[in-house]
């Protein structure tokens, strides 16, 4: 299956199938994916919560309840369930954190003086949206959207069905996986597994705008 089918043929699966597990290899390939995904400057500012277990799953569902419960069952039907988190704050000490797995990664082994010349270009762009525009953790959130977007469409060239929902308590997840003292804040959750029979959603008409409304040739 190529990108363009894939993107194609997914779509929001509402009801999984909680008798069919991806398999760990599979698993692995997103985890990479999830690793590997860009960023602005390389910066990387996210975590991610994986729940493959009843319990871990539960865990997550202490986000689910009240105006959200409808989401519940997604999250226990799922094969794996992932929080998506972003860092709130972006400071000194993480960016010099960044240059030094850069630098044992060998990024700077043909040209050492780069390594200096790398950093004050990122530490420019962090500053930017620091004390310029004052977005940083807007900024940091767009970053990690790039990287679900990654997500979602590896898992489409895989066979993978996925649900991303932003319906959640995110308080009570945050307080659930203590997650403002690492620095964190969640901000979407994704369901992934494969598609159950009666899922209604999957037997629906994909909807888009047409090519001539949304491209602009020049």
């Amino acid at each position: 299956m190529n990108v363009a089918q894939a993107m194609q043929s997914r779509y929001a699966t509402k009801v999984f199938d909680a008798q069919k597990t991806i398999n760990q290899d599979d698993i692995a390939q997103l985890l990479s994916v999830l690793r590997n995904a860009p960023s602005s400057v390389n910066t990387q500012p996210w975590h991610f919560i994986i729940a493959s277990t009843a319990a871990g799953k539960a865990r997550v569902n202490a986000g689910a309840t009240g105006a959200y419960a409808y989401n519940a069952p997604k999250v226990t039907s799922a094969s794996h369930v992932i929080v998506v988190c972003s860092k709130i704050h972006m400071d000194d000490a993480y960016l010099s954190q960044l240059l030094e797995q850069e630098a044992a990664d060998g990024r700077f082994v043909k040209d050492p003086s780069f390594k200096a010349t790398y950093h004050k270009v990122r530490s420019t762009f962090v500053d930017l949206h620091r004390y310029e525009l004052k977005d940083t953790q807007h900024w940091m959130e767009k970053q990690v959207y790039l990287n679900l977007g990654t997500l979602l469409t590896s898992a489409a060239t895989m066979g993978i069905d996925a649900l991303p929902m932003e319906g959640f308590d995110f308080p009570a997840l945050d307080a659930e996986f203590d997650l403002r003292s690492q620095n964190l804040a969640p901000i979407a959750v994704v369901a992934l597994g494969y598609r159950a029979a009666d899922d209604f959603n999957a037997t629906l008409p994909k909807s888009r705008f047409s090519a001539e409304q949304i491209f602009t040739h020049v």
